[in-house]
């Protein structure tokens, strides 16, 4: 019996050390595994930490660039739909002054007032068909005239300003007075004419010379003119005085 109980302390102790053992082996695995475990992840950590902060600043990098593209895309597309502004152009007056003179209506051409075109051609051609009419008036009043004067019975134009059956005979003087009357009136309209068309290109000269010194002349919003009538106050004998008061602001 003896032996028995012994031996099967034996037995019981024996299983409780191997117990032991096994327990502290596989606590040590456990730990090394662990270990091991834990130093693995944080290696692979550090190296994924640096290649997302490597990322993270290509990304700062490629949005910086994009950001940069953008604003200088922005710049010019604010420059393509923002006009420059057109410098002002500024004829010059001797060169308005000679074309002018050498061609009229190439002065207003120079100065980019095409609408004084019409004025200045319109008032030539109107000078020169004046010039024609009168001349041709003066040249028939004279041929009668003359006509009227000889006595050549052959020469009988002024018959043509009267109706068939008139009594030139009966009225010859009144009609030599008359023919002088109109052979100078149409004479010295014809003449009007020739110094009207001068006049005509002598206005458009000075006009394109003019016209080019006022094109620097300053006619912006700022220039203002007010007209209000004021009161001025008087003496007692004559009362207050009463007028207009004209400012002009620049």
């Amino acid at each position: 019996m003896l032996p028995t109980q012994t031996t099967y302390k034996l037995r019981t102790v024996a299983v409780a050390i191997i117990l032991l053992l096994v327990t502290g082996v596989s606590a040590q695995v456990v730990n090394d595994s662990t270990k091991n475990i834990g130093n693995i992840p944080e290696k692979i950590v550090i190296e994924q930490t640096k290649n997302d902060t490597l990322r993270i600043d290509s990304v700062q990098k490629a949005t910086t660039t994009l950001s940069s593209d953008s604003s200088r895309v922005s710049k010019k597309r604010s420059t393509m739909d923002v006009p420059e502004k057109i410098a002002r152009f500024k004829p010059e007056p001797y060169k308005a002054t000679w074309l002018a003179v050498v061609l009229p209506g190439a002065g207003q051409i120079y100065n980019r007032k095409y609408w004084k075109l019409p004025i200045v051609y319109g008032g030539i051609m109107g000078c020169l068909y004046a010039y024609n009419w009168n001349n041709q008036m003066y040249s028939d009043y004279r041929q009668a005239f003359l006509d009227i004067m000889d006595a050549d019975p052959n020469t009988k134009s002024y018959e043509t300003f009267f109706p068939s059956g008139y009594d030139f005979q009966q009225n010859e003087e009144y009609l030599k007075e008359l023919f002088k009357k109109r052979k100078n009136r149409y004479r010295r309209w014809r003449d009007l004419s020739v110094f009207a068309c001068v006049g005509v290109y002598l206005v458009s000269i000075v006009d394109a010379y003019v016209d080019a010194h006022l094109s620097s002349f300053d006619i912006s919003e700022d220039i203002n003119l007010s007209i209000q009538p004021d009161v001025q106050p008087g003496n007692a004998s004559k009362g207050n005085y009463y007028g207009l008061n004209c400012n002009i602001s620049f």
